[in-house]
């Protein structure tokens, strides 16, 4: 039998939510905005990107042009890379098969950082062309069965195979217990995490993979068996996004197949929003990267798409990126090294893909373009392909130094690089800090329209929208005091102005209240079914996004603040009186950098607020942290830093 809710508690939840509706200042749906100001930004970025490449198609000479230019860029989105150390490979089992075997294969990438994966190598005599597979995110990974499967069709016809475990998946879970067992619910979930802490010392998660899968092509290359004039690199799912990464990056790559995953990359973001961490960069926008882009940098090698016309995956997507590859590869005399494979299916390298893609890579690197038909295909278990000792690389290496652990390691060696950035004179470290959070703080004409009042305990409040050009409009509540205003205090929340103003202390002898909203945060939170959960952030999508075009949240925030500041400085009731600030959760940040910027703030409290980004390197798992991220934050400051750089405020943090 259900279990009855009390008629008391009905109504006090009823009568809550009644309380916090009347605070709201908007009249229209607040929580698509944020997303909306972004894609609108982001699609003036791509605007500048599609002008560029209609130009490029004018000659071949402004098409080469192009492709040098996108490999630079390619090559500035991924310039924070380890330093290698010696591969120090062990070969821990061979498995015999019929007509190949498997070589067990663990290689150290960076200092202690440990990389397993699977060789297949025909049973046959002389040099052969090679291929690096790149998994998706199934947790099986070298040992998924379709990852097998292409394997050993490969290896039956002629390849050299080399299948590489991902961080985060099968024996290289990064986030684990001291008995191995993993923290997070998946791989999508531990690259979001780790990607979330790279990007604050100026890498990601495709940073780290694109260097680990770098490495082994350098053992790769190493073997006797291999023609390395001859190696490819096909991917599927978050393995084809390495795939498209890896054509831009390393030019030893002859031929390259990305499967079930090329897209348009504006048409997702505006859309079902950013994927896992692992298939994001911050500044792609900034610097006008498509998908395609990435590929191009490769042109006129020959490419293969492999694509599931009902695939999550946007098909339609694809084929705009596939589009522009055609112009590029025609531009260049060479349209028969394109081509898309459409299978009706869905996500990953089915069999008719797996035998599409042996083919295409026979045609380039044997002169032969005969039909591949996969036979049945025995496959072996998880265990049998394990290559550390106690399948899980953190137990097998006690040493061993997880992407966490780097990350830790780096925002130690970043300590001299901080220590020199607080020397610069106050006028150039506040120019640096505008460039890294993309801070517009010029002062621009407000539009202030008040839409109504709303009673708190005695005060009366205004319901006001601040507007300034371009920018998402301020929902704010502001209530005078009865006499002369001798001191203005702002409150800001991560949860947002109506789930907060009952909870504080209000007078009216002499203060002046706001309570706002800024952007991402009340009424412009952004819709909870578009932020997936197991990203840990519920502003997942929109912090992605935003730095996806370079203009991280927290930078946003900020200035939403200056704009309270504006506000106040031309309000005649309140312009010189002592203002206060005090915030409840992470929006403090954004009222600390503003502190910084803007002197007239006297006091500033932050409750609940990160007090180091090192908290984010030690404690990965906590959650909605993602607003908070600036790209390479750390190599120049800290949050103690920039306290102690504000000298006109007092500063207090709260638990």
């Amino acid at each position: 039998m259900a279990k009855r809710i009390p008629i008391f508690l009905l109504i006090l939840s009823s009568l809550s939510i009644f309380a916090q509706k009347q605070y709201n200042v908007l009249d229209w749906k607040g929580d698509v905005s944020l997303n909306t100001y972004l894609v609108q930004h982001m699609r003036k970025q791509y605007e500048q990107r599609y002008t560029a490449f209609s130009e490029a198609l004018k000659t071949k000479n402004q098409t080469l042009a192009y492709i040098e230019t996108v490999k630079q860029k390619a090559k500035m989105l991924f310039n924070k890379m380890p330093q290698k150390a010696p591969l120090n490979v062990q070969i821990t089992g061979i498995v015999e098969q019929h007509d190949y075997k498997i070589e067990k294969i663990i290689y150290q990438s960076f200092q202690n950082h440990h990389v397993t994966a699977n060789l297949y190598l025909p049973k046959t005599t002389g040099k052969l062309p090679a291929v690096l597979l790149f998994c998706g995110h199934e947790d099986l990974s070298k040992a998924t069965e379709s990852y097998q499967k292409t394997a050993i069709l490969l290896a039956k016809n002629g390849f050299v195979v080399f299948v590489i475990d991902p961080i985060s998946q099968s024996e290289r879970v990064q986030l684990t217990q001291t008995n191995g067992k993993a923290l997070t619910r998946g791989a999508t979930t531990e690259h979001t995490l780790l990607n979330l802490s790279s990007n604050l010392l100026g890498t990601s998660v495709a940073a780290y993979e694109l260097f680990d899968n770098q490495c082994g092509l350098d053992y790769l290359s190493t073997r006797k068996e291999v023609d390395t004039s001859k190696i490819a690199c096909v991917g599927n799912s978050g393995g084809g996004m390495q795939t498209i990464y890896f054509a831009a990056i390393d030019n030893r790559v002859k031929a390259v197949v990305p499967c079930s995953y090329l897209a348009n990359r504006e048409n997702t973001l505006a859309t079902t929003g950013a994927a896992d961490g692992c298939a994001q960069i911050p500044n792609e926008g900034t610097f006008h990267m498509e998908m395609s882009d990435y590929l191009i940098a490769a042109a006129p090698k020959p490419t293969l798409i492999l694509a599931g016309r009902y695939d999550f995956i946007d098909y339609n997507g694809t084929l705009q990126s596939f589009n522009d590859l055609r112009k590029v590869y025609t531009n260049l005399g060479h349209p028969e090294k394109l081509s898309l494979f459409t299978f009706d299916d869905g996500h990953g390298i089915s069999k008719p893909k797996r035998e599409k893609a042996v083919q295409w890579l026979r045609k380039w690197f044997y002169h032969d373009d005969r039909l591949i038909v996969e036979p049945d295909l025995a496959t072996l278990t998880d265990s049998e392909l394990f290559a550390s000792l106690k399948q899980r690389i953190n137990l097998s290496f006690p040493e061993e130094i997880t992407v966490q652990k780097k990350n830790e390691l780096l925002f130690e060696q970043y300590a001299e690089s901080r220590k020199a950035f607080a020397k610069l004179d106050i006028a150039q470290r506040k120019k640096e800090i505008q460039s890294l959070l993309n801070l517009n703080l010029k002062p621009q004409k407000l539009n202030v329209e008040k839409v109504g009042e709303a009673q708190v305990k005695a005060l009366f409040f205004e319901k006001l929208i601040i507007r300034k050009n371009d920018e998402i409009p301020l929902p704010t509540l502001l209530a005078y005091p009865k006499n002369k205003v001798k001191k203005v205090v702002i409150w800001l929340s991560d949860e947002g102005k109506n789930k907060l103003i009952d909870s504080v202390k209000l007078s009216d002898e002499n203060t002046a209240f706001i309570f706002a909203d800024l952007r991402g945060t009340g009424e412009t939170t952004d819709k909870a079914e578009m932020n997936d959960p197991k990203y840990f952030s519920k502003d997942y999508r929109n912090a992605m996004l935003a730095l996806h075009v370079g203009r991280p949240l927290i930078g946003q925030r900020v200035e939403d603040v200056a704009t309270l500041l504006d506000f106040i400085s031309n309000n005649e009731k309140l312009s010189g009186a002592e203002i206060e600030i005090n915030t409840k959760g992470n929006v403090g940040l954004a009222a600390l950098h503003a502190s910084f910027f803007r002197p007239e703030i006297s006091q500033l409290h932050l409750y609940q607020c990160l007090e180091s980004y090192q908290q984010v390197l030690k404690q990965p798992l906590i959650k909605d942290r993602y607003g908070l991220v600036v790209n390479n934050i750390l190599e120049y400051y800290d949050i103690p830093d920039m306290a102690s750089w504000i000298k006109s405020a007092e500063i207090s943090f709260h638990k």
